[in-house]
C-alpha cells in the first residue's frame, strides 16, 4: 500500500500542474500541427482525471466497490437519510478482507447505501465485536424470483450481507 499525506498529494498535483504549464509553453513555442497539440491537451487532460480519480481510493476515500466475499467486520458509521437536505443517506463500514482463510493485514473502508435493515444488522454485529465475538461477514447475490436468470432484469449488482460470529478455537485434547 502506497502512504500518502496532505503533503506528498499537494506535491503530486503540483507536478501535474507544472507539467500542464510546459505542455502550454510547447503547444505555443512550436509549429507542430493543430491536431497534434490538441492531442497532447486531450492526452494529458484525461491523464490527470485519471489521476485524480486512482488518488481518491489510495488516500483513503471510501470505496464505491462491492464488498469482498468473505470479511471480518472492524466498525460502521450510519450516516441516516434527511428528506429535508435531499440527502439519501450512507453506511460506511469498515472491514479486512479474508484471503486463503487469513485477513488481509490493512483494513478497507466501503460505502454503501443506506438501508434501515442494513443498519440494524450491522449495529447488532458492532455491539457484539465490541462483547468480544469477532464479527464474519459474506456477501452473496440477492435471490431473486424463480424463472431463467438471464430473462430477469439486471439487480443493480446488489448483495445480501449476512453476519456470524467467529468460531471459538479448538484447543487439542490432553
Amino acid at each position: 500500500m502506497i502512504a500518502t499525506t496532505t503533503s506528498e498529494l499537494l506535491w503530486l498535483s503540483l507536478a501535474y500542474a507544472l507539467l500542464g504549464f510546459l505542455l502550454l509553453i510547447l503547444c505555443l513555442a512550436t509549429r507542430w500541427a493543430w491536431w497534434i497539440k490538441a492531442g497532447l491537451v486531450v492526452l494529458v487532460s484525461g491523464f490527470y482525471l485519471l489521476h485524480a480519480s486512482v488518488l481518491r481510493g489510495i488516500a483513503g476515500w471510501p470505496a464505491d466497490d462491492q464488498l469482498p466475499p468473505r470479511f471480518v467486520l472492524l466498525s460502521a458509521v450510519f450516516d441516516e437519510p434527511s428528506p429535508a437536505r435531499h440527502h439519501a443517506g450512507a453506511i460506511y463500514i469498515w472491514v479486512n478482507e479474508i484471503k486463503d482463510h487469513e485477513a488481509l493485514d490493512l483494513p478497507r473502508v466501503y460505502r454503501l447505501p443506506y438501508a434501515k435493515d442494513l443498519h440494524s444488522l450491522l449495529g447488532d454485529g458492532i455491539k457484539k465485536a465490541r462483547d468480544g465475538n469477532t464479527q464474519i461477514g459474506t456477501t452473496e447475490p440477492r435471490r431473486g424470483q424463480g424463472g431463467l436468470p438471464w430473462l430477469r432484469p439486471g439487480s443493480d449488482d446488489k448483495v445480501q450481507i449476512k453476519l456470524s460470529d467467529l468460531p471459538r478455537a479448538q484447543l487439542p485434547e490432553k
